[in-house]
């Protein structure tokens, strides 16, 4: 059976993927910009090349290109701060450590001017000892401990976003404990529902984060009674990986005119309208230019102010994946190829490589699709249709789900997987007894270990049936 490749009926081919005329080309805006083929086709990073990274550190193996995390998170603060500046006031961007959280990510972040939010204890220690000042620090979730609520307000963090009623007052009588006055933004839901995967919309009334907007009154009034709080704004977060304005300046009209009616009873310096700004995935996605997304959502925040005739306030952003996320590239080692027969007359490349769901659950989790490209070589081969599959004993252990690559690709070669920079690391796990893949990150030529890899022998060591002198 001949193997699926550039025919005018596609039947297994989604209408967004396009067959290449060449099957070595990497996508524009998919891969880091630093990322080209040298003489011998092989894909450099930041100067870096694949195949020397594999023979160092083996594979699968997250690697990140650092100057491009901060060019990006520049570029972000700067398109915001610009936005802000033209209607009078100041714009903080914050970088989320829930898409991808290092100590040396965290040092880079804060280094080019972002702040930082956290969700756990654990985010929270990673921020802290990076030497993040605690101030420029916000914490999420929806299920604070007392132990977290706590510690925050020990360390003087700069902001908790309050989820329920029940952490508004356990978060009050820990700072009034402590002789402290917390400052805290009120999550609420606007309602509006960001074109996006379930999974990932944010702003329903039904679901888990935030007040309902006809609660987020009654909640700004309790915080104000409270002398141990002080209410500082609004946030809101209408999902993750949107392209466009629209959602964020419908929503951004919600919260305004709830801020309006709030500043009645005492000033709101700030309003936070959250991120979950898209990436290029693959050479089908059109993420909106930063300078359009801040301009689009400045502007109309401006709008809804004017209308009521109040003073803008500060704003916040959380851009979320958008800062890492095209900065990182999976390597994978294939192991085997084979053709499946899928029809009468037409069969899919199956191509198994070395990691899968345990270090990309993206897929699996959310049907999230991937590029893919062989970044050890170059081929002259025509390109055919092949699913990028993992080694987990899941049917979908699905790395990418339909992808043109060469058909001669074939055991031993690398196959480069970008985009991974936010989402797969953090979402790693140890699944089937899979140790998780180092982190690299690539800058000048240069390479080096930003989180060391796991071993069996470190998994082992967490299981209390093994002994000690069987590890040694």
């Amino acid at each position: 059976m001949p193997l699926v490749s550039a025919v005018p009926d596609r039947p297994l081919v989604p209408d967004w993927l396009a067959a290449p005329k060449d099957a070595n080309a990497l996508a524009a805006g998919v891969w880091p910009a630093s990322a080209h083929r040298d003489d011998q086709g092989v894909l450099e990073v930041a100067g870096v090349s694949v195949a020397q990274l594999r023979d160092t550190y083996g594979t699968p193996l997250y690697v990140i290109d650092e100057d491009a995390v901060r060019a990006r998170a520049r570029e972000v603060r700067r398109a915001f701060d610009a936005a802000a500046a033209r209607h009078g006031t100041r714009a903080r961007v914050y970088y989320a450590g829930k898409a991808f959280l290092s100590t040396e990510v965290v040092r880079w972040v804060t280094g080019e001017g972002l702040a930082v939010d956290v969700a756990t204890a654990g985010e929270l220690a990673v921020a802290l000892a990076a030497g993040a000042d605690p101030a420029r620090i916000g914490l999420h979730g929806n299920n604070k401990s007392v132990a977290e609520l706590t510690q925050a307000v020990e360390i003087g963090i700069g902001s908790v976003v309050l989820d329920s009623p029940i952490e508004l007052e356990r978060l009050a009588a820990i700072a009034e404990r402590r002789g402290a006055v917390q400052s805290v933004s009120v999550r609420v839901n606007s309602g509006v529902h960001a074109e996006t995967h379930d999974f990932l919309a944010t702003a329903h009334e039904d679901q888990k984060f935030g007040f309902a907007l006809t609660d987020a009154a009654a909640a700004v009034a309790r915080i104000r009674e409270l002398p141990s709080l002080r209410f500082v704004g609004l946030h809101c977060h209408i999902g993750s990986q949107i392209f466009g304005t629209a959602g964020f300046e419908e929503s951004a009209g919600r919260l305004v005119e709830l801020h309006a009616e709030l500043l009645a009873g005492g000033e709101i310096p700030v309003l936070n309208l959250g991120g979950g700004f898209g990436i290029a995935y693959t050479s089908a996605d059109t993420p909106t230019p930063i300078e359009q997304l801040a301009d689009g959502i400045v502007d109309a925040v401006a709008r809804e102010c004017d209308v009521r005739g109040i003073p803008m306030p500060n704003l916040a952003f959380e851009p979320g994946r958008t800062i890492i996320g095209r900065a990182g590239i999976t390597l994978y080692e294939v192991g085997t190829v084979k053709p499946v027969q899928v029809s009468d007359d037409l069969t899919r490349l199956y191509v198994s490589v070395d990691g899968g769901m345990s270090d990309n659950a993206r897929p699996a989790l959310y049907g999230a699709q991937y590029s893919a490209r062989v970044v050890s070589r170059t081929s002259s081969a025509e390109p055919a249709l092949a699913r990028v599959v993992g080694r987990h004993c899941e049917s979908g252990d699905i790395v990418v789900d339909a992808e043109y690559l060469p058909a001669d690709i074939t055991p031993g070669d690398l196959v480069g997987v970008p985009a991974t920079g936010a989402y797969c690391y953090s979402l790693a796990s140890n699944y089937n007894f899979v140790p998780r893949p180092p982190v690299i990150a690539v800058r000048g030529g240069a390479a080096r270990v930003i989180v060391r890899g796991e071993t069996i022998d470190d998994l082992l060591a967490r299981d209390a049936g093994v002994s000690t002198e069987e590890l040694a």
